[in-house]
């Protein structure tokens, strides 16, 4: 009996010990790129409309495209450890390769950290000719207006996609407008002192610090930097961290680094599921603070009032663009309850299951709310997330909802004190 005991204990615990943690996850290695991963390319059938419906404005939120690498520090903080690896003999084929894509990377941002590239500008001029072949109505002698933040990548993705629909009819007449004036609605988080009080705050920061603390891959750096290299544990997370933030971006700067020299696929999930995390604590609804989806408020008012006033007839432009960050996005999908884009848990380990960067905010991300009329007069609307109809108000199956639904719907989703 007691044999049979023992048995069954050692069973259960090899199984507990081998079984699959029910909270990883196994994305591709596209998808593990995260919000660096390049826009998809959507499927144009699913934008088709029914003949009984005339598209009549459209209101367009959309993410810088592609661009170069933020800043260098990741490659520089790289570089120093690898070049003594290298000096300590230590160094596997594995860093050398790394230091040649650090290099390589180098080379080609050209000091143009965190600027748009030319995949970004293609993204761009892609999403802006899709949308005049769908809406073509739209753009025929019609004025258009378009905003940006500050940020040159914001204000260049706002010209190519501008020209691009310039190109495909001259007769269009575009107002453009960049500049801090527009912050209040594309950058309020330079404003906002809750949310800043937010970001200063441990609450989100120890969950953050623990996921990095529990699920980030020691053996990356070892692999990169040979067994033999003296290593903290602390230094061996940091060395992991900063090769997925260099080798997750390097598709959207064009540049060829296959990630499965650095990782195993366990391992770039994990990597992953860190700045996933990361971004889903600072920039979407979470149990702990309202104050980031609340950041979007003053873009969701806007949106309600430009679609308003053109089922009134008092909006003299067919189109509004407006071009942010991802930053920018995040908060207005959460704000919205977007398929996808929001996800309450106290189970901080689950998130990567039910929020994920790559589908909300890849680059080049954007949501269109397109208004249609009816053959009997009525307006609809038919929103958009990254060119891929969804439904608007939870629970219901339509992806058409009336404008008097739609309209009610959104101002609910607006703070109290917003509501009329």
């Amino acid at each position: 009996m007691i044999r049979r005991f023992i048995l069954l204990l050692t069973i259960a615990t090899s199984l507990m010990v081998n079984a699959t943690d029910p909270t990883a996850t196994n994305y591709s290695g596209a998808q593990c790129e995260g919000s660096a991963m390049p826009y998809p390319t959507p499927d144009i059938a699913l934008l088709a409309y029914p003949d009984s419906l005339t598209p009549v404005f459209i209101n367009h939120v959309g993410r810088h495209g592609a661009r170069f690498l933020s800043s260098s520090k990741y490659t520089a903080s790289l570089l120093r450890t690898l070049h003594r690896a290298d000096s300590l003999r230590t160094i596997t084929p594995a860093g050398k390769k790394l230091i040649k894509l650090c290099n390589n990377i180098i080379a080609k941002t050209g000091g143009r950290w965190g600027a748009l590239d030319s995949l970004g500008m293609a993204e761009q001029r892609a999403i802006a000719s899709r949308t005049f072949m769908l809406y073509g109505n739209l753009f025929d002698n019609k004025k258009i207006h378009a905003i940006s933040s500050y940020v040159p990548r914001c204000i260049m993705s706002m010209d190519e996609f501008t020209h691009q629909l310039s190109r495909l009819n001259n007769k269009i007449e575009i107002y453009t407008s960049s500049g801090r004036q527009n912050s209040s609605i594309m950058r309020p988080w330079d404003e906002d002192r809750e949310y800043q009080d937010y970001m200063k705050s441990e609450a989100w920061k120890e969950i953050y610090e623990n996921r990095i603390d529990e699920v980030t891959p020691l053996s990356v750096a070892k692999k990169i930097v040979g067994e033999k290299y003296p290593l903290t544990t602390e230094e061996s997370r940091d060395i992991a961290i900063n090769i997925y933030k260099v080798v997750s971006g390097c598709s959207a700067m064009s540049i060829n680094a296959d990630w499965s020299q650095y990782f195993s696929k366990e391992e770039y999930n994990a990597l992953w599921s860190i700045q996933n995390l990361h971004h889903y604590l600072t920039h979407s609804a979470s149990t702990l603070s309202s104050s980031a989806p609340e950041l979007a408020s003053n873009l969701l008012l806007n949106l309600i009032s430009t679609t308003d006033e053109a089922v009134k007839g008092n909006n003299q432009y067919s189109v509004e663009l407006r071009f942010g960050h991802a930053e920018t996005l995040m908060p207005l999908f959460a704000l919205m309850h977007l398929p996808g884009c929001y996800y309450m848990t106290n189970y901080f380990d689950t998130v990567g299951l039910h929020w994920r960067d790559f589908y909300v905010v890849p680059m080049a991300a954007n949501m269109q709310m397109v208004l249609f009329k009816s053959n009997t007069g009525h307006y609809y609307v038919r929103v958009e997330l990254n060119e891929v109809p969804v439904t608007l108000i939870p629970g219901r199956s339509t992806i058409y909802t009336s404008w008097e639904a739609a309209k009610e719907y959104l101002t609910r989703c607006l703070p109290l004190y917003m509501q009329p």
